[in-house]
């Protein structure tokens, strides 16, 4: 799976990023993953299945997806904070299933 991160900064998403890698590569699931921030998204889309966004920027969803063109959520704020990535899979999951 090929996952776009979009979010503002990038210090708590890169954070995110490592432990999304670490989960996915113990339940034996390959992952591709990248951060941006919202005006790089656009031309970063191509080469991703889809897209979650940062709780910080979700209000920039309509933008996101317009720009994007891929299936795209927002990521719970909670499941950011505490980097759930069980849950976070399970979004990505059906992300997936709508391409």
């Amino acid at each position: 799976m090929k996952i776009l991160l979009v979010c503002a900064g990038g210090a708590s998403t890169s954070i995110l990023m490592k432990k999304m890698e670490k989960y996915w590569a113990e339940q034996g699931e390959e992952l591709s993953i990248k951060a941006v921030g919202v005006p790089r998204c656009g031309d970063a889309a191509r080469e991703y299945d889809i897209v979650m966004v940062g709780p910080q920027v979700s209000y920039r969803m309509d933008y996101i997806k317009e720009a994007t063109g891929l299936p795209c959520a927002a990521i719970v704020s909670m499941d950011y904070a505490l980097a759930d990535c069980p849950n976070i899979m399970k979004l990505a999951r059906e992300l997936y299933g709508q391409r």
